[in-house]
């Protein structure tokens, strides 16, 4: 999102940190109130629904995001994915530690931690190679709206990255345009990914046995397990 918040909003990397902050804090505080909800209610399978299903309609929306997008829509749709990423903070965790043993609570919350961990770093990947290809793509288009090959070098998609700023710098309003157009049309093809692995997280939540929260509990002794052992008594 930085990408295209730099690139085709023109924001500075300070203004695009905070035009992030809708995201972060609908996200911190829907997150909020869906463990207090889990908590009176006893049930997250429905969160979860809500959740995927707001996160992928949120980056649904980011898919229209395009050269004339403004602040306001940005903002507004930052907001709805924020709530999607918050609400399924918790729930998933809760969700698995319901399925499981008692004694093997920890073991799944560390393989949901490491899950998540090693995801971030795929989606990572996946979505910087996406742009560059998607970059990489447009040089066509630029030279054909008339801008010089220097600048296109600039564009491509080893160097994309590093000139987020550059559309702004440029004096030529069709050159300006055409190089907005090229970074929204590569951020375009990541929310068309991201939104197909949100979709399939909701479709996966529909599977989710059902289960309720009750007041009961079972204490377990955490550390190491206990083995019998011999005591040998020597002869005086």
């Amino acid at each position: 999102m930085p990408l295209y918040l730099q690139s085709v909003l023109e924001a500075s990397p300070l203004r695009s940190g905070l035009l992030l902050l809708p995201f972060i804090v609908t996200g911190a505080i829907l997150g909020v109130l869906a463990g207090v909800l889990i908590h009176r209610t006893g049930h997250f399978r429905e969160i979860m629904w809500i959740g995927t299903f707001l996160l992928t309609l949120g980056f649904g929306l980011f898919i229209s995001f395009d050269a004339y997008t403004s602040t306001a829509k940005a903002v507004g749709f930052l907001m709805l994915c924020g709530a999607g990423s918050g609400i399924l903070f918790e729930a998933p965790l809760i969700a698995i530690q319901s399925q499981v043993e008692q004694q093997d609570v920890a073991s799944a919350t560390a393989t949901l931690s490491f899950i998540r961990n090693i995801a971030l770093s795929i989606s990572v990947i996946i979505g910087g190679t996406i742009f560059q290809n998607s970059m990489n793509s447009r040089g066509p288009f630029l030279r054909d709206a008339g801008l010089p090959d220097n600048i296109v070098h600039l564009l491509d998609g080893e160097s994309a990255m590093a000139n987020v700023m550059l559309p702004s710098t440029l004096d030529n309003p069709a050159w300006e345009l055409a190089a907005k157009e090229a970074f929204a049309y590569s951020t375009r093809n990541m929310w068309i990914t991201y939104t197909v692995f949100a979709f399939l997280s909701f479709v996966a939540s529909l599977f989710i046995e059902a289960a309720h929260l009750g007041t009961e509990h079972t204490e377990t002794v955490t550390g190491l397990r206990k083995e019998g052992t011999k005591t040998e008594t020597a002869n005086p």
